[in-house]
C-alpha cells in the first residue's frame, strides 16, 4: 500500500505546491526576472523522471521505517527472493507515479487531490489487497486483473510467499504501467 498510496498523492500535493510557488513567483517584481517562468527548465520528460525518482527517495525511508518493524511485530516471508520484490516495488514506483503525475498534470489542484484519492480507494479495492480478486464480480475481477494494483500486489505475493496466482502476466501488465503510465505523463503534462 505505500507504493499504491504514496505515488500519486505526493504527485498530487508537489504538482500543487509547484504551480502556486510559479504563480507567487510571477506576482513578486524582480528586475531582470522573465515572466516565462511558468514551467520547469528541465523539460516534461526530465521533469517527470525526476519526479518519479523523488518518490522513489520518499519510499527507500519508508520502507527502511516498516521492514524492521515488520520484523519486530513477526513478519517473516517465506521466501528470499528480495530482488524481485524490489524490482516490483520499483515498476510499481514508476507505475503509479506516472498516474499520479498524468492526473496532476491535467487537473486543477483541488479537483487532483480529490481525484487521486478516489483512485487511491478504487485502486485499493480492485487490486486485491482488501478485496481478493477471487470473490469480485467476474467482469470486475478481469477488468482487475490488467490494473497496476492488482499487478503489484500479485508480483509481491509472488515474491515474499509464492502465493501468486499469475505472476508472469502479473509481471508483464505491471511492466506495461510503469512504461506508459510515465509515458503518457511526459507527453500530456502542464503546468497550467
Amino acid at each position: 500500500m505505500t507504493v499504491t498510496d504514496t505515488a500519486p498523492i505526493t504527485m498530487a500535493n508537489t504538482v500543487r505546491m509547484d504551480r502556486n510557488f510559479c504563480r507567487r513567483m510571477l506576482r513578486q517584481p524582480v528586475r531582470n526576472w522573465s515572466p516565462i517562468f511558468i514551467g520547469s527548465p528541465l523539460g516534461r520528460p526530465r521533469l517527470v523522471a525526476a519526479k518519479i525518482s523523488s518518490v522513489a527517495v520518499v519510499q527507500v525511508v519508508q520502507f527502511a521505517v516498516l521492514v524492521p518493524v515488520a520484523f519486530v511485530l513477526g513478519w517473516s516471508p517465506d521466501s528470499d527472493r528480495w530482488l524481485l520484490a524490489l524490482g516490483g516495488v520499483v515498476l510499481g514506483t514508476a507505475a503509479f507515479a506516472g498516474i499520479g503525475l498524468t492526473l496532476a498534470g491535467r487537473l486543477r489542484g483541488e479537483i487532483n487531490l480529490a481525484a487521486q484519492n478516489a483512485l487511491n480507494i478504487v485502486l485499493l479495492l480492485l487490486g486485491g489487497m482488501v478485496v481478493p480478486l477471487d470473490r469480485l464480480p467476474g467482469a470486475v475481477e478481469t477488468a482487475s486483473l490488467y490494473l497496476p494494483a492488482a499487478a503489484l500486489s500479485d508480483v509481491l505475493r509472488e515474491s515474499f510467499a509464492g502465493t501468486g496466482t499469475r505472476p508472469g502476466t502479473s509481471w508483464i501488465v505491471l511492466a506495461a504501467w510503469a512504461v506508459v503510465g510515465p509515458a503518457v505523463a511526459a507527453r500530456t503534462f502542464r503546468w497550467d
